[in-house]
């Protein structure tokens, strides 16, 4: 997890491109999960700054996804149009251990049409 805090000035941008590039070049994992919880007042300037980083991650063949965003840095992502490029992170759902198991059809077992249906 890369901590990222704030606020985050043009020149800052290179530098942190930096570090997501470094993180992923250690790992062979897929996803860098980016903690913004500590950006204070975003602005543009890091909207801009974090789909710089998702445009590194990418040319990496991996993504970044971020964690703990408030709600102006989603609204800002949203105005920006870039919703689909700097996402949440979302964990994996769990599984439901109350899952219903999926059957085959049992052969020629099949529904009749009932006479008095004029539907059916």
């Amino acid at each position: 997890m890369l901590v990222i805090s704030g606020p985050i000035a043009p020149v800052d941008v290179p530098g942190l491109c930096g570090r997501v590039r470094a993180a992923l070049n250690r790992t062979h994992a897929e996803l860098v999960v980016c903690d913004v919880s500590a950006l204070a007042d975003p602005d543009a300037v890091t909207v801009d700054a974090l789909a710089r980083l998702q445009l590194t991650a990418r040319r990496l063949g991996r993504h970044v996804r971020l964690r703990h965003a408030c709600g102006e840095l989603r609204d800002l992502i949203a105005l920006m149009g870039l919703q689909g490029v700097v996402r949440p992170y979302a964990a994996l759902p769990r599984e439901s251990p109350w899952q219903t198991e999926e059957r085959e059809p049992t052969p020629g077992v099949e529904e009749e049409g009932d006479p008095g249906d004029p539907i059916a």
